[in-house]
């Protein structure tokens, strides 16, 4: 049997109220898929990957993990929202927002000669907002990583 190449496929967040955080980032502008579904869960096309979004509880029942405390610090992770100038940045980070993200820093600048913000979700996941110096993107817009 042939181990197949990993590759990842699907980001899962726990939500406390899938119905309320769909329409977040339907507001952000991530296309919802799945409806047969419902508020159950939640599927969203994400440039190659996908964005499910599924209630707190049962996620971490799922994934044999205690969904208690639930952090309220750096959970150890960030998702990224690359852009390719500074420009597009501004514009993806004002529509979150306008979609009612928390503000977590402003883009500004980086040491590196990027450009990044970060903003939360309404469940506290930190999205970072970034045009980094180096990589470029496909027609269809994803990410190619320099070698």
């Amino acid at each position: 049997m042939t181990t197949p190449a990993p590759k990842l496929t699907v980001v899962t967040l726990g939500v406390r109220d899938v119905a309320a955080s769909a329409r977040f980032y339907e507001a952000l502008g991530f296309v919802r898929k799945v409806r047969s579904t419902g508020d159950e869960i939640a599927f969203f096309e994400a440039g190659g990957v996908v964005l499910a979004l599924w209630d707190w509880d049962k996620l971490a029942e799922d994934s044999v993990i205690s969904s208690q405390p639930r952090p309220q610090t750096f959970r150890g992770a960030t998702l990224a929202w690359n852009c390719a100038t500074p420009t597009e940045v501004d514009a993806a980070f004002e529509k979150a927002m306008a979609a009612g993200a928390k503000l977590l820093r402003r883009p500004e600048k980086t040491e590196y000669g990027g450009y990044r913000g970060y903003f939360s979700d309404p469940d506290g996941h930190a999205w970072e907002v970034v045009q980094a110096p180096g990589f470029a993107f496909t027609d269809d817009g994803r990410l190619i990583l320099p070698d």
